[in-house]
């Protein structure tokens, strides 16, 4: 991604350090740059979070496309068959092996996708249960197509305008980090998002800005407050441009501005699983 705020930056230093000493130039520059390499860096985890999301969704299809391979392969054994009977040739009890051993490939694909499933139920169903009712207000826990997300609303976890984790968001990410503690086999990710009304403040240029900020202040709360292993956390930033609904109206905007910690299973061990033979 190309940046074209240099040379407006030199222009706009050349006009200061004309104003102002070298002390205030100074540290206006280091701001300027501290901002800068928190951006690159930002912008770097989103990448990552989105080829993560992009590669679960592909296995995903994967999945299905195993299954419904499988049920043709029965149609057309069952088809054989049915020549076999009518005159063919092949061995009627080599086309019955057949057709058993592709029913028990798919009964075994089936019940590691239940097994998925049903992990994921007893997660959101173990995280319902530990919210107080008044938390539930702020806190919306769905699973979509295998995957768990808990949306947070942004004027419960952070200080107004800002990136700042609010002190009365404390006792739910402890509830929130000891389900994800719970459950040592899934990755986490933790995706910011605004609405469309513009934001301008010292470090914060935009929304882009302030949703991978406010990502990582929760990642990094996740991390050094609740114990939450760096290792399976990723933050990332999602601007303006992944609204749920409307922002012409005020509780639009409401719903647009929150925190989404998504729970994915670690792909590798759920298609190795997929992958393994039933046993006979």
């Amino acid at each position: 991604m190309k940046f074209t705020i240099l040379p407006v930056a030199v222009i706009a230093a050349s006009t200061l350090f004309s104003c102002v000493s070298q002390k205030k130039y100074d540290e206006l520059q280091n701001k300027f740059n501290s901002a800068y390499s928190e951006n690159q860096g930002c912008q770097t985890e989103l990448a990552v979070a989105k080829a993560k999301l992009a590669n679960f969704e592909s296995n995903q299809g994967q999945y299905e496309n195993t299954v419904q391979s499988e049920r043709n392969q029965i149609k057309q054994l069952q088809e054989q068959l049915k020549n076999c009977i009518n005159g063919g040739t092949k061995n009627v009890s080599e086309l019955v092996k057949e057709i058993n051993e592709s029913n028990k490939y798919i009964k075994h694909l089936v019940n590691a996708k239940s097994k998925s499933d049903s992990l994921n139920m007893v997660l959101t169903n173990n995280l319902t249960r530990s919210l107080s009712s008044e938390e539930t207000k702020d806190v919306d826990v769905k699973v979509l197509k295998g995957v768990v997300y808990i949306s947070l609303a942004d004027n419960m976890l952070y200080k107004s305008g800002s990136y700042e984790i609010s002190p009365s968001a404390g006792e739910t990410l402890s509830k929130i980090a000891k389900i994800i503690n719970d459950y040592r086999d899934y990755d986490v990710l933790i995706e910011g998002n605004t609405d469309n009304v513009p934001i301008s403040k010292p470090n914060i240029r935009n929304n882009w800005d302030l949703s991978a900020l406010r990502a990582s202040s929760v990642v990094q709360a996740l991390q050094n407050q609740y114990g939450v292993d760096g290792k399976r956390l990723t933050a990332g930033g999602r601007g303006e441009f992944n609204p749920l609904t409307t922002n012409g109206t005020a509780e639009g905007k409401s719903q647009n501005r929150r925190t989404q910690i998504i729970i994915l299973p670690k792909l590798d061990q759920f298609m190795d699983l997929i992958g393994q033979a039933p046993k006979n």
